[in-house]
């Protein structure tokens, strides 16, 4: 007999103390978080709010000019400043750790970056891209390789100038929030004082140039924004980071409107709700870096967009898309079955005909590029829909509706086959095609004006006869 020997009750009693202790512990820092009762938890939020709108906003322009990868270049660049920054500060007996000092480092160093992104897009034949990819890599090459420097000099491993990377939002403090604040403030009053030269700028650049404005000084002062917002989330979010904080907000709004008032106010609060729901995401768990968790929420917004909300999210374009094939695949059955019956008998072609008689499916498959599988799908939704009936296995008769439908989408499809012929010089053998491409979207209006046009040229029959047999 196998012996079975059960645990002892106070491993369970242990182990389920330590899980209470654990769903207590998470549940209070929630708690806490929720409530904003940590100091630091409201500048953290504070900060990371401002950071995201502001990033919002001027991504906004950013992304319009297509300028959408310089706020990566731009970040990037930021880093042999800081690194620098640091050096000459050691050097000079000031503290490396300064972060005033390290942000003015890495202002001139983003600016500088600017300026060389200009030059080459000015002076060489390079196309945007090339400038941005060689600006990028040489520059963060150069701050990686002084980053080693800084490494060897004493004290160097503690200077933490490697969160200006990756982002360390936690250590925010209220001087970092002030900045922040003030720095979105100020680009918030030159993207509205600015507006309506940006804009002009972002959709049509000749026109804005042949009306006499400053191209290159708009150019250069949106790449002053970029630097400026660059610099102040370098803490936050992290230069590599930055991109997304910039580009993806303003993106997912791109997709709820073509008013560019509103793709910029739903840019910043996009950006504001991604930068404050990854900060109190990582206040929870302390484990998650704060700057990753921002862009994930940021990428989240942007997901959720692109396939669920609106007439431009993926999944209801694709549901009308299905809903537009199937309606045309039903068009193109009920004229096939009406041509076949009027072919059958000189009674249909005045209109007068009730178009009972039962056609093969053979035969209908045989009018279009249909396969037999789909040609029977096809019939079993026009079927659902009472239009069509099965008086035999392989074969389909149309109901009164189907036929009052029918004779509708053939009469629509022989104006358009009549318009195109009198008067759009197209040949008859050709017509058919040409009137398939544009008869699924005919309106009355349409329809009545193509009968006006037509005047005598029309047959006066309630169902034109094909134009393709009018001598």
């Amino acid at each position: 007999m196998i012996g079975i020997t059960f645990p002892p009750e106070n491993m369970f009693a242990s182990a389920l103390a330590g899980l209470d202790a654990d769903s207590t512990g998470w549940l209070h820092r929630l708690g806490r978080v929720l409530s904003l009762a940590d100091y630091n938890t409201r500048v953290v939020l504070f900060a990371a709010t401002v950071l995201g709108a502001a990033a919002g906003l001027v991504g906004s322009f950013a992304l319009l000019r297509k300028r959408a990868l310089l706020g990566d270049a731009i970040s990037h660049a930021t880093l042999p400043g800081i690194a620098l920054a640091w050096l000459v500060a050691v050097q000079a007996g000031f503290s490396g750790r300064s972060l005033p000092l390290l942000l003015v480092g890495a202002a001139l160093a983003g600016v500088l970056g600017a300026l060389v992104i200009v030059a080459i897009r000015r002076t060489t034949r390079l196309p945007d891209d090339a400038a941005l990819a060689v600006v990028l890599g040489v520059f963060f090459g150069a701050g990686l390789t002084l980053m080693g420097i800084v490494q060897q000099v004493p004290g160097g491993q503690a200077a933490g100038i490697e969160g200006f990377i990756y982002g360390k939002t936690a250590s925010l403090v209220w001087n970092d929030a002030v900045v922040i604040l003030v720095s979105g403030v100020l680009l918030t009053v030159a993207s509205l004082a600015a507006f309506k030269e940006l804009r002009l700028i972002c959709f049509d650049e000749g026109f804005a140039q042949s009306q006499g404005y400053p191209v290159l000084l708009l150019d250069i002062g949106l790449m002053s924004m970029i630097v400026l917002v660059a610099i102040v989330g370098l803490q936050g979010v992290g230069l590599i980071l930055m991109i997304a904080l910039l580009v993806i907000p303003p993106a997912a709004a791109r997709f709820w409107t073509e008013d560019m008032r509103v793709v910029m106010g739903l840019a910043a609060l996009i950006g504001a709700l991604s930068a404050a729901v990854g900060a109190l995401a990582s206040a929870v768990w302390a484990d998650l870096p704060s700057g990753a968790v921002i862009v994930l929420v940021a990428a989240a917004f942007f997901i959720f967009r692109l396939f669920f909300c609106g007439a431009r999210g993926q999944i209801p374009r694709w549901l009308e898309q299905r809903r537009r094939t199937r309606r045309i695949d039903r068009q193109h059955l009920l004229r096939a079955v009406f041509e076949l019956c009027e072919a059958d008998s000189a009674e249909a072609a005045t209109g007068s005909g009730r178009f009972t008689k039962p056609q093969p499916l053979a035969r209908i498959e045989a009018m279009r590029s249909w396969t037999l599988a789909g040609l029977r799908r096809i019939v079993r939704r026009a079927a659902a829909d009472g239009l069509l009936v099965e008086p035999a296995p392989d074969a389909v008769r149309l109901t009164e509706a189907g036929a009052v439908e029918a004779a509708r989408e053939v009469r629509e499809h022989r104006l358009w086959e009549t318009y195109l012929i009198a008067y759009a010089e197209v040949a008859p053998s050709r017509v058919d095609r040409g009137a398939d491409a544009i008869e699924h979207v005919l309106d009355p209006v349409v329809i009545a004006r193509l009968e006006e046009q037509l005047g005598d040229r029309l047959p006066k029959l309630a169902i034109p006869v094909s134009p393709h047999q009018i001598k």
